[in-house]
């Protein structure tokens, strides 16, 4: 049993302890601010890499792309732009990853993406496109030395016929050039262990990092994971009971139970964690500064700014 003093001492050498950060391309100019606000916040912990997520459709690509191109032109954050296989050829997809290599990305997140007709759908492959996440690392390793990372699911894909299909699935993602994984969110940290073991058993030894969401609001995280196939324990739910109307004790709930989450995998030997911040700052600060991280790098933009 790891004592609080054990603990402290851990934190207090948080310097091993590295962070990764996920963001949403914003739809309008308020969610637009929204972002940059919490971009302008978390940059100065110095995270690893800062991901953007993708979805089908021009709208969307066009948004992230500019997100993207904004990190690297008024920040110091390194960009890892997500990219999907959903509605686009792969000469389609091809030229938004040569885009992103022309504007300085080096790092992407290949996904399949979600079927186009939605959740709960059958996906299907776009004629002429990527069949699969491990087809379109592989596509993307011809273009450019990027950096790829995949996901991984501690409870199984929902569309996954098994957990051993499912861990073949991300052995392929692997054997076809993905340098590292990036795991669904989760409450329990059994699963994403089991997940790790099993893993690792499996032949894959690239970094596997759990994703881990601050609760900003119980029943949309909690409509999220349905989705998604997270569980959400009954513990969980209890902690949230009676907060509905309370959003100040909700947060201070939220920040106990991932600092907690965060604080038993360090105990496992895990050391690096990727934050979906839904565009919310706050949490994630509070959480890394628990964690022992502190302030080290400033926003280039927020510079000029202060400078005017």
């Amino acid at each position: 049993m790891v004592t609080l003093t054990e603990r402290k001492s851990r934190l207090l050498g948080a310097g091993e302890i590295e962070v990764s950060f996920e963001f949403f391309p914003p739809k309008t100019e308020k969610m637009e601010a929204t972002l940059w606000a919490a971009i302008e916040r978390l940059a100065p912990l110095g995270p690893e890499f800062v991901s953007v997520t993708y979805g089908a459709g021009g709208s969307t690509r066009e948004r992230t792309h500019a997100t993207v191109a904004r990190i690297i032109k008024e920040t110091e954050l390194k960009p890892a732009a997500h990219l999907t296989c959903v509605s686009a050829t792969k000469d389609e997809v091809d030229a938004v990853a040569r885009d992103y290599w022309d504007a300085g990305v080096r790092h992407v997140v290949a996904l399949r993406g979600d079927p186009a007709a939605g959740p709960g759908t059958k996906y299907e492959p776009h004629p002429g496109g990527y069949i699969n996440a491990a087809d379109l690392v592989s596509g993307l390793k011809k273009i450019a030395n990027f950096e790829i990372s995949v996901a991984g699911y501690p409870e199984m894909h929902p569309e996954s016929a098994s957990p051993a299909a499912d861990m073949d699935n991300l052995k392929a993602k692997v054997d076809a050039g993905a340098d590292r994984v990036i795991t669904q969110f989760g409450f329990d940290n059994a699963p994403f262990l089991g997940f790790l073991e099993r893993a690792r058993a499996a032949g894959i030894w690239v970094p596997i990092r759990p994703g881990i969401v601050p609760i900003h609001n119980y029943k949309q995280v909690a409509g999220f994971a349905q989705r998604t196939g997270a569980s959400m324990p009954s513990w969980l739910a209890h902690r949230f009971e009676g907060l509905e109307d309370d959003p100040a004790t909700s947060h201070l709930v939220a920040a106990a139970v991932a600092t907690e989450q965060v604080m038993d995998l360090i105990d496992e030997g895990v050391k690096k964690f990727h934050f979906y911040t839904l565009n919310r700052a706050d949490l994630v600060y509070a959480i890394c500064h628990l964690l022992g991280l502190r302030p080290h790098q400033v926003v280039r933009g927020a510079k000029q700014r202060a400078a005017v």
